[in-house]
C-alpha cells in the first residue's frame, strides 16, 4: 500500500502552487496604492526624522521577528547596533551576539533588497540570526541529519506533529529549485507574480522546505520582506513581524493548513490581509513620528529635567503608547520625583498638551496627546472584498 500523503511537498506537482487569482487581486491593487502613500508619507520628513524613522522600523522588525520564535531582545541594544551599521550617532552599550546578528540581517535587508536571491545569502543570513549559539551543528549551511525535520508541540510522550519537511538529502535540490523560483518571478523577471502573492507564496514555500536546523521563521520573513520591497522597487519599512506578532496563533495555524496542499488561496489572503495591515501600522508610525516632531518643537524650553525624560521615555513606545498609561508612579520610578512633585509635573505636562488625564486621583492615567489611528484587523472575503 502506498505511503498516505499528507504534506505538500508529497503531493504530485509540487511545487507548483496554485491560487484564485481573482481573490487576491483588490489587495494586491491596494498594496501598490497603500505603498505609495507610505513612501509619500516618507517624504515629508526632514533628514534627521527620515533617519529616525528606518532606524525605528529596522529595529521593530529586528524584535518582532525574533519574539515570534520566543526570544526577547533588548529593542535599545538593536537600535543602537543599526544606528552604528548606518552610521549614525549611537550610545555606546553592550550588544549581545544575537542583537548584533539580527541588527545585521535587517540592514543587510534593508542595503540589498534589489539584489537577486543567492544561496549564500540565505547562508549569511542564518550566521547572523544564530550568532552566540553554541548549541547548532550546521550555522551557515543547509541541516544534515538524518532525523527527520519535524514542526512539534505537546508532551514528549504524546506529540503532535504540526509538519515534517523532505528529508536533509533533499534540501540541497529543493532550495536550488526555490532560489531559481524567487530570481524568476520579481517585475521585470521572466515569470513576474504580484507583489503579495510572490511575498506569500515565498515564504510559504521557503518554510516548507525548511533548510535550516533552526532559525527558518527568521530567514523564511526576511525573504518575504525582500519580496514585498522589489515589489514596490524599494525598501517597504513595513511592520510585518509585528503584525504577525499580534496575529502568532493564527499564523502559525495558518501555515499549518497551507503545508497540506498545494492550493494555496487561502494562505494567500491570510498573508495578504496581515501585509496591508502591517502597512497601516508602518503608515501610523510615519504620522506619530511627525506629531512627535511637532510636539517637541512646540514644548522647546518649556519643561524641565524630569518631564523632558518621563516624556521621551513615553515616546520611545511609538503609536501603541506606554501600556496602559503613565501612572504617578510610574513617574517617580523615571525621573525620581517625589509624590508631590510627580503630581505637580503630571498636572503641567497636561496643562501644556503634552499629556492627556483619564480616571480620577489613583487611578489616574496619562497618555501622550498624540491623537493617531491604530491599525485595524484586516481581512479579505471570499469574493475578495478587503474588510475593515
Amino acid at each position: 500500500m502506498l505511503p498516505l500523503i499528507m504534506w505538500n511537498w508529497q503531493q504530485p506537482g509540487w511545487p507548483e502552487f496554485s491560487w484564485d487569482k481573482a481573490r487576491l487581486a483588490k489587495a494586491e491593487e491596494m498594496f501598490l496604492v497603500t505603498g505609495g502613500v507610505l513612501l509619500g508619507s516618507v517624504k515629508h520628513l526632514g533628514t534627521e526624522d527620515g533617519e529616525e524613522l528606518k532606524v525605528e522600523a529596522m529595529s521593530t522588525e529586528a524584535v518582532t521577528t525574533s519574539e515570534i520564535e520566543g526570544e526577547i531582545l533588548d529593542r535599545a541594544s538593536v537600535q543602537s547596533s543599526i544606528r552604528r551599521q548606518l552610521g549614525l550617532a549611537a550610545e555606546k552599550r553592550r550588544v549581545r551576539p544575537a542583537e548584533q546578528g539580527i541588527s545585521e540581517m535587517v540592514v543587510d535587508l534593508y542595503r540589498g533588497f534589489a539584489k537577486p536571491l543567492r544561496a549564500q545569502t540565505l547562508f549569511a543570513w542564518h550566521r547572523m540570526v544564530m550568532r552566540g549559539r553554541s548549541d547548532l551543528s550546521g550555522v551557515g549551511q543547509y541541516r544534515t541529519s538524518s532525523e527527520p525535520m519535524q514542526v512539534v508541540s505537546g508532551a514528549v510522550h504524546a506529540p503532535r506533529v504540526h509538519f515534517e519537511a523532505p528529508p536533509s538529502s533533499d534540501v540541497p535540490r529543493e532550495m536550488a529549485r526555490f532560489v531559481e523560483w524567487f530570481n524568476r518571478t520579481p517585475p521585470g523577471g521572466a515569470y513576474p507574480l504580484p507583489a503579495l502573492t510572490r511575498a506569500g507564496a515565498a515564504h510559504l514555500y521557503f518554510e516548507s522546505i525548511h533548510p535550516f536546523e533552526d532559525g527558518n521563521g527568521r530567514v523564511g520573513r526576511a525573504i518575504a520582506q525582500k519580496a514585498l520591497s522589489q515589489g514596490l522597487g524599494q525598501p517597504t519599512l513595513t511592520s510585518l513581524a509585528a503584525t504577525i506578532l499580534a496575529r502568532c496563533r493564527a499564523y502559525y495555524a495558518a501555515l499549518e493548513a497551507a503545508s497540506q496542499r498545494n492550493d494555496i488561496t487561502a494562505w494567500l489572503c491570510w498573508f495578504a490581509a496581515t501585509a496591508l495591515e502591517a502597512q497601516q501600522r508602518s503608515i501610523a508610525g510615519v504620522e506619530f513620528l511627525i506629531a512627535e516632531t511637532r510636539m517637541l518643537d512646540r514644548l522647546r524650553g518649556q519643561l524641565n529635567e524630569r518631564q523632558e525624560k518621563a516624556l521621551l521615555r513615553m515616546l520611545r513606545e511609538g503609536p501603541e503608547g506606554f501600556s496602559g498609561g503613565l501612572s504617578a508612579g510610574n513617574y517617580m520610578r523615571v525621573t525620581g520625583a517625589s509624590p508631590a512633585t510627580a503630581t505637580r509635573d503630571l498636572a503641567d505636562m497636561v496643562e501644556k498638551g503634552a499629556l492627556e488625564r483619564t480616571g480620577e486621583h489613583r487611578h489616574a492615567r496619562y497618555h501622550l496627546a498624540i491623537p493617531v489611528k491604530p491599525a485595524r484587523p484586516v481581512t479579505i472575503d471570499e469574493r475578495g472584498e478587503i474588510r475593515q
